[in-house]
């Protein structure tokens, strides 16, 4: 059986010849898995689209964070006050879901992760 061609690592300047796309020296880390991959998938499950979300929009159809600007824009995304991070309880439970519009919710989980960030990095 033949094996590939040599080629250049794929790293830009780097002239090492490999059969895999990259040398030793610059082939990428595998990512590590996420930590929500476990959970994510609760959100497709029917109490959560066919109960949780949708109960959240009709309780409370207005954005609360627009709502505390004394905005009223129509809520799209359900979130979680608190962090459920793989916890079934808090994941379901009514009193930690609020109602907000997508840029709002956008917002929040760009600021948390951020702070994930931040936080790693000491």
């Amino acid at each position: 059986m033949a094996s590939k061609p040599l080629r250049p690592c794929r790293h830009p300047g780097c002239p090492e010849l490999t059969r895999d796309g990259w040398c030793p020296e610059h082939k990428p880390k595998q990512a590590p898995r996420r930590e929500s991959a476990s959970w994510h998938r609760w959100y497709s499950l029917p109490v959560w689209t066919d109960d949780l979300r949708p109960g959240q929009l009709l309780r409370e159809p207005f954005c609360r964070e627009c709502g505390r600007r004394g905005l009223r824009t129509w809520a799209t995304d359900v979130d979680h006050i608190r962090d459920h991070k793989g916890d079934w309880a808090l994941f379901t439970d009514r009193d930690n879901l609020q109602s907000l519009c997508h840029a709002c919710h956008s917002r929040k989980t760009m600021s948390a992760q951020w702070q994930r960030v931040r936080k790693k990095r000491g």
